[in-house]
């Protein structure tokens, strides 16, 4: 969150938003890495030196199609052969189960326009503490913590989601619930889209595991995924290094463009 509320965040001299808006630090961080991303493209030739400053972090079309060339360009990555395949789908071979489902309920901590994050972090860490100290299911603790707690409309059921396959969540929250054989209230927070998620794991169905034949143009993919989340990152790291940067803090930047 920013601090100061008339200081505002730039790279080289652009505004990442407006004198008085109050952003996540995530969310500051985004637009740090994509000005990073925009302002390379206009030294690399790709996108026209008067192409206008973002609105609201939204950068132009053009913008967006120029980046895309730059990181064509500037990034290499290498096609994973079939043994580092079969290697990755033999250490995570419940990730591409068939049918999966996991039944859980989880306590949100929204985050919401203005919200201080930071005390927002550390309501969701003390309520995952007490709930894993103590039996999360002894007298109905979980579900009344979720009741009292909660954001979540499920929050008037004691935080009950149900039984859930992984199309009905979340990218970023059923990463962090398929494919793991956790039962019980997960070690850490689950961040979302939505904030901050102390979960219960209550049942698992692992469903059938394919063979490698089967997914291995599955494995290719997500192996090329993370080849250019790694790449993507240290490139915005460098420019980083060579930029002027006041009020943003890129060490904690996770892969800067949205999914």
């Amino acid at each position: 969150m920013q601090d100061n509320l008339s200081a505002v965040a730039t790279v080289n001299g652009t505004a990442l938003h407006k004198s008085g808006e109050m952003l996540s630090a995530e969310a500051l961080r985004q637009r740090a890495c994509i000005e990073l991303l925009r302002q390379s493209a206009i030294e690399e030739g790709l996108l026209d030196a008067d192409d206008p400053v973002p609105t609201d972090g939204a950068i132009s079309v053009v913008a967006s199609q120029a980046i895309d060339a730059l990181l064509e360009r500037a990034l290499q990555l290498p096609e994973p052969t079939e043994d580092a395949c079969r290697r990755y789908h033999a250490a995570h071979r419940n990730r591409y189960a068939v049918g999966e489902r996991v039944r859980a309920r989880h306590v949100l901590f929204a985050v919401t326009p203005g919200i201080d994050i930071g005390a927002l972090r550390r309501r969701a860490e003390t309520c995952l503490l007490e709930l894993r100290c103590e039996d999360a299911g002894a007298d109905g603790r979980f579900a009344r913590v979720a009741r009292d707690l909660s954001n979540c409309p499920s929050g008037g059921d004691g935080g009950n989601l149900g039984w859930l396959r992984t199309d009905e969540c979340a990218p970023e929250f059923a990463r962090e619930l398929f494919g793991r054989p956790d039962i019980g209230v997960l070690p850490h927070l689950v961040h979302s889209r939505f904030g901050l998620h102390v979960v219960e794991v209550m049942e698992r169905d692992a469903g059938t595991v394919p063979g490698f034949e089967a997914v291995s143009e599955a494995v290719a993919q997500g192996l090329r995924q993370q080849a250019f989340a790694t790449a993507l990152r240290q490139y915005v790291s460098l420019l980083a290094g060579r930029a002027d940067l006041a009020g943003v803090d890129l060490d904690a930047a996770a892969t800067p463009l949205v999914q």
